[in-house]
């Protein structure tokens, strides 16, 4: 192990500034994973009832402020995912680098971890920076955490290098380097573990609609944030499995009867890999949910504190700055969850440039390459988006028949899996300028 951190580090400072950019991505996550957890630690190690001149008092009560630590740590799953996908891109763009460690005797598994010590020195230096930023932000506020805050600081500053270097192993575990020089993934067989994947979430949401049924009988029964998660949570299991399984009968039909060359490709694209959307999509369509059933609810919140008397400005400034809380924690996780979808897209382009490049060479126009390239994002996403879009409409309208009865549910939550579609599509597109310089027939001198 002690060989295999210091061969990282070398590998790491010989970076050239093809993978610079990799390592700044890299460290940009581990940098706002860390400010995510320093965050709820400070508000974590606030202790009774006290006044906080920040947030309308959202922060004086020790409930409030549960939630609002909640809220941070929720946000570190898409920027974990987001970390998964540079370790991916960051994976392949070194296969020459990993043939050579293999040519030298290390073992695959030697070699996946490797990769992911590198990524673990670039997050421990977004780490670093970010406590550096976030001490300078609390001693600029006049803020001095007790000494248990600051060792629990260092501990999130060691963790987050740590849990990166997990996650990249994980993404990593099917990566395989050939002596030769050539870098394949290993597929998982589909069936078994996509059923589990699938029984998990649907027992939850199981077992939350029997204590729905039963809490008419009894008074006091599981709230209602509850049942909201294992909707949400069964809602995203199955928006992914639709990304996937969409994606595999498209390939198989459209390999068949397309007669767009760039929708042939995008075809045997899916074909060959179906599940790759579903892996690339699912944060974004967990966040889809989310959103549409924030959308609804704030909507229906708001309504009702408008429609009752007697609540002061101070009251609707309360609610209202926990709602734009909650809402901006929704859009920054969607933000982070596009960028992991257009480093997924680099990624993909950089695993087949050889591919990309032997096209170009037998004359395929590099505009039919990139529909090709939009198609792959688009065909799979639409009807995962769409399940996730009615996913997030239940909870709307639950949330408005147990508040507001009789009211009809708002329709402006449609338009979230719409917008969150068009930026997807926006997303695959930030990698076509990477597709035009890869797909160059000099590539294939490396074949």
């Amino acid at each position: 192990m002690k060989a295999d951190v210091h061969i990282a580090w070398i590998l790491t400072r010989g970076s050239d500034r093809r993978e610079w950019w990799r390592i700044s991505l890299t460290a940009l996550g581990a940098l706002l994973a860390t400010g995510f957890a320093l965050a709820a630690v400070t508000v974590a190690a606030v202790s009774g009832q006290v006044s906080i001149p920040y947030g309308h008092g959202l922060l004086n009560q020790p409930g409030e402020r549960a939630g609002v630590v909640l809220t941070l740590l929720l946000l570190l799953v898409p920027v974990l995912g987001f970390l998964g996908q540079c370790a991916r891109i960051g994976a392949v763009h070194r296969d020459r680098r990993m043939a050579g460690l293999r040519l030298a005797g290390a073992s695959p598994a030697q070699v996946r971890r490797i990769s992911a010590l590198e990524s673990a020195f670039a997050c421990l230096a977004g780490s670093a920076g970010a406590l550096a930023v976030f001490a300078a932000v609390l001693a600029g506020a006049g803020h001095m955490p007790p000494p248990a805050a600051w060792a629990a600081f260092m501990l999130v500053v060691l963790a987050v290098p740590v849990v990166a270097a997990l996650v990249s192993a994980l993404a990593l575990r099917r990566v395989v380097a050939s002596p030769l020089g050539w870098v394949r993934r290993v597929r998982p067989d589909s069936g078994p573990r996509t059923l589990l994947a699938l029984l998990v979430p649907t027992a939850l949401i199981a077992v939350a609609l029997l204590v729905l049924a039963d809490r008419n009988n009894r008074p006091g029964g599981v709230p209602v944030p509850f049942m909201v998660f294992a909707v949400v949570l069964l809602t995203g299991a199955g928006a992914v499995w639709l990304a996937g399984a969409t994606a595999s009968f498209m390939g198989r039909r459209l390999t068949l009867r397309a007669k767009s060359p760039a929708v042939l490709i995008a075809a045997g694209r899916l074909k060959d890999d179906p599940w790759a959307a579903a892996r690339t999509h699912a944060a974004l369509l967990l966040v889809t949910v989310v959103g549409v059933g924030f959308v609804g609810v704030r909507q229906v919140l708001l309504d009702e504190l408008h429609r009752r008397s007697g609540y002061t400005a101070e009251d609707l400034d309360f609610y209202t700055t926990g709602i734009d809380l909650a809402g901006t924690a929704v859009l920054v996780a969607l933000v982070i969850s596009l960028f992991g979808l257009a480093v997924g897209t680099a990624e993909s382009i950089a695993t087949r440039r050889r591919g990309l490049a032997a096209q170009t060479a037998a004359g395929v126009p590099r505009v039919v390459l990139a529909r090709t390239l939009l198609l792959e994002t688009a065909l799979p996403m639409a009807p995962a988006v769409l399940v996730a879009g009615i996913g997030g409409m239940a909870v709307h309208v639950a949330y408005a028949t147990l508040v507001a009865p009789g009211s009809v549910p708002s329709m402006l939550p449609l338009l979230v899996p719409v917008l969150v579609y068009a930026a997807c599509l926006l997303a695959a597109a930030t990698s076509l300028p990477l597709l035009r310089r890869t797909a160059h027939p000099a590539e294939l001198r490396f074949a």
